[in-house]
């Protein structure tokens, strides 16, 4: 009788997770699906009230979580916050912010805030999450929320290409730094989808059209499109895999 290989495991039972920029986008999908799982979910981001209110709703579907105030582009504070919890196996970087303009256009402010909270604070909440497997022995799963644009370029996204080109690069490093500790890391790497941070850029006229056919699938990507590659990447279904970029792009770097 031939022996059967074991299906692939995508339970996150007993596993802690945390998520920055989980109060709206692709960190609120994530936070939902790695609950969904079975994780206990710690959601981190600035605004109080729609933390709370989220983890309300995810307490109404009996996904256990918690609501965690904390500006991730202050690293004080990022390594008191995960210092004083017990450390997380699942880490998901999702906070982050485009301010697409000519070159020409862009100020030191645009530069500053954009590689403050998608370059250094993903090596905060990194190192910090990192440290805390390292020194109790811990495997992880660490996902960055990168982009297709960390992979091409594009018309006045020279800042954002930037930002995510930067994140690409730490994972593939960090993966070779981190593997001897069981630690994984890779990204996922979206194209536009469908979120309140995208909203203002669709209303714009022609750049939905402008978009869909750059996308071999003809069309923009929805948030529960992004939650089962965050859930694969942080479960052992995804065990081989670190240094790695999950594209969800429809094909645009396929061309």
């Amino acid at each position: 009788m031939i022996a059967l290989p074991a299906g692939p495991d995508f339970g996150l039972s007993g596993r802690r997770a945390l998520v920055t920029g989980g109060s709206s986008g692709i960190g609120l999908a994530a936070a939902v699906a790695l609950g969904r799982a079975g994780a206990h979910v710690s959601v981190a981001a600035r605004r109080g009230a729609e933390l709370e209110a989220l983890c309300e709703a995810m307490r109404a579907e009996r996904i256990d979580c918690e609501a965690l105030v904390l500006d991730v582009t202050d690293s004080g504070a990022v390594d008191r916050t995960l210092d004083a919890r017990a450390p997380f196996d699942i880490l998901v970087n999702s906070a982050g912010m485009n301010r697409p303009k000519p070159l020409a256009e862009l100020t030191d402010d645009d530069i500053d805030a954009v590689v403050q909270l998608n370059v250094k604070s993903t090596f905060y909440t990194t190192r910090a999450v990192a440290r805390r497997l390292q020194a109790a022995g811990l495997p992880g799963s660490i996902i960055n929320v990168s982009s297709q644009m960390g992979h091409v370029g594009s018309p006045r996204r020279s800042l954002y290409c930037a930002s995510k080109h930067a994140v690409e690069g730490m994972t593939r490093a960090l993966a070779w730094e981190l593997g001897p500790a069981r630690i994984r890391i890779n990204t996922v790497c979206p194209t536009f989808i469908e979120t309140p941070m995208t909203a203002p850029m669709f209303a714009a006229p022609g750049f939905r059209d402008w978009v869909c056919e750059r996308i071999a699938l003809g069309r923009v990507g929805t948030m529960p499109e992004v939650m089962g590659a965050i859930v694969f990447l942080a479960s052992e279904a995804s065990s081989l895999m670190t240094g790695s970029a999950l594209m969800l792009d429809g094909g645009w770097t396929a061309a």
